[in-house]
Order: C-alpha cells, then structure tokens, then sequence
C-alpha cells in the first residue's frame, strides 16, 4: 500500500494543503472545528487498504491551507468551490464525499449543489438540517434558544473575541473540547452548549485529568501545533457566516439529499441533543439513506474515538456503491 503523502493544490484562488493514500475511486474527507486532516489519520490508511484514493485537506482558514483575511471568504459556497475545485484539481470528474461537524455540512452542500460530481456522502456527527421557508434566520434563532443563556454558536460571532481566548492557551483549549466532548467525559464533565453569560467558552467543559484511550499526546501535539501558529480566527469564520450562508441559498428550500448516503454519530454527542429534530427527519430529507448509527457511549469526535467501527461502516457503504 502507497504511504501517506503530503501536497499542496490551487483551488478556487486559495492553496490548499492535502494529505493523500492509496490508488482508486476518489473519496474525500472534511474534517470540522477545531481539527484538520490529521482528524482522519485512523481512516486514511484504512480506506487507502481497501482500494480508494482518500484525500483529507486542510480546509480553507485551517492547518497549512491558506486563511483569507475577509470574514465573508469563509461561507458556504466558498468553501463548496474549495473542494469542487480539489476534486478537479486531482483530475477527477466523481468523487464521494465524507464530512465530520463542519465538514458534515460542506458535504451536504457538495452534494445538493454539485450532484453531477458528488454522487455519495457520509455525515459524521452533524445530520442534515434541511432548510424550509417558515425558518428564522440562523442567529435570530439561536437566540431565541439560548433565552437568557449563551449559545456557543452565538458567543463566536463577535470577531476577536472568542479568537483571543482559544489561541490564549492552544492547549487548554483543545484537552477541554476533545475531552469534554467526547463519550469518555462523564456526564458532569461533557461540554455544555449553553452557559451563563457569566461565563466564558472555556468554561462550558472539564480539563482531562488523562488524555482519552483515542487521543495520545503525540496527536493533541500535532493540533496544537497547527493552532498555535494559525490561531483559530479561520476556524470561527465559518461560524460568522452562518446568516451569510442562509441569505445565498433560499433556493434550497425543501431540498432532499437524493445520492446514496451513511449517517453515524455518537450516542452521547451533544450534536444530536441540538438537531434531534432533524436527525430524527433523516429518512425523509435524504431518501437514499442507507444506514443511520449512534454508536453507543461515543461523543463527538466519532471518527477518532471509535476508529475502527467507523471505517468498517465507510468501507461497507463504500462498497455498496
């Protein structure tokens, strides 16, 4: 098997950096916040065995890719051209598409604009929200929700703010959010999504007395080496375009995922408790669901926590193709 390599591509006038294995059928990974290619170490070389080129780039604001100055560079049809770009770039006509957090909803995007190209998709942790006419606008919403508390998503839009914080100390901020968020946390340790003004984001969730079984200090050194010299302000700005987003594609309404799709996420992932709804429309809003998990006692980072359960589930889907 071809071993683990590293390039850079131009895509969509940014240059984005890539991580790549095997020979095959294209199959591209997305990764979410605050990650970055290495999100999918366990399932590159799992995937490359089983017969497929897998791609994991650094997202646009992320890792070694680049990180455009302007907050409106950073919505979602941005980062949709990003990988229609990466998928041309390789020389490629189809690929399939597979996305965790954030990255679960560039791939739904990928494959509701670009079903010519896309013609598979897996979400990890983050199901599709399907959009409808009565909705509010994402921040109103949010705000409504969070009532007299704070709601992450909300506590992030402000530029600056909640940049400064995580980047204070790399380090704290990433042991509390993969330990906190993860199915290893107990439950008066898991991360909260609302918080008391009172509070700041580094207050939503617990310090890891030990690092979880899935994460060694060799992997939390190489993110924190990522943030510590990118800072997170990539990262939030896709945050900070969620109302953009909303404002450029009402004409998703009512819109069905139709391609062939897998759905895993976490039993305990606080993810599902905040879009239960639309995690419980699944079978409506994409139509060719071939399966939808929740692993049980798994939180958020599903992909990493339960390595091999998922890239069982990718190869299998993958294979029924």
């Amino acid at each position: 098997m071809d071993a683990l390599r590293h390039r850079f591509i131009d895509t969509n006038g940014i240059r984005m950096h890539i991580a790549e294995q095997g020979e095959g059928p294209l199959v591209v990974l997305c990764h979410g916040f605050p990650e970055c290619w290495y999100s999918w170490r366990y399932q590159l070389p799992a995937l490359a065995r089983a017969g497929y080129h897998v791609v994991a780039p650094d997202q646009r604001g992320y890792g070694q890719t680049d990180q455009p100055e302007a907050i409106e560079a950073y919505h979602v049809l941005q980062l949709v051209g990003d990988i229609v770009g990466l998928v041309q770039a390789l020389g490629e006509e189809r690929a399939i598409i597979a996305g965790h957090d954030w990255g679960a909803v560039v791939a739904w995007y990928c494959a509701l604009l670009r079903p010519d190209m896309f013609q598979a998709l897996t979400l990890l942790s983050v199901p599709y929200i399907r959009r409808a006419w009565t909705d509010r606008r994402p921040t109103d919403a949010m705000k409504l929700m969070a009532g007299e508390q704070q709601f992450y998503q909300l506590y992030f839009q402000e530029p600056g703010k909640a940049d400064a914080e995580l980047a204070a100390d790399v380090r704290k901020t990433l042991s509390m959010l993969f330990f906190s968020a993860s199915g290893e946390a107990p439950p008066g340790q898991r991360r909260r999504f609302l918080f008391d003004k009172s509070e700041t984001f580094l207050d939503i969730g617990a310090q890891p007395d030990v690092l979880p079984a899935w994460l060694s200090e060799a992997d939390l050194n190489v993110f924190i080496q990522e943030f510590e010299r990118t800072g997170f302000r990539g990262g939030l700005n896709w945050y900070r375009n969620i109302d953009r987003t909303w404002e450029l594609t009402p004409f998703l309404c009512g819109a069905n995922v139709q391609q062939p799709a897998l759905f895993v996420a976490g039993e305990v992932d606080t993810v599902i408790t905040i879009y239960r709804e639309a995690f419980n429309a699944l079978e409506t809003t994409m139509p060719n669901l071939r399966q939808k998990l929740l692993l049980p006692g798994a939180g958020h980072w599903i992909q990493q926590e339960r390595a091999s359960e998922v890239n069982q589930l990718l190869i299998e889907f993958l294979a029924s193709l």
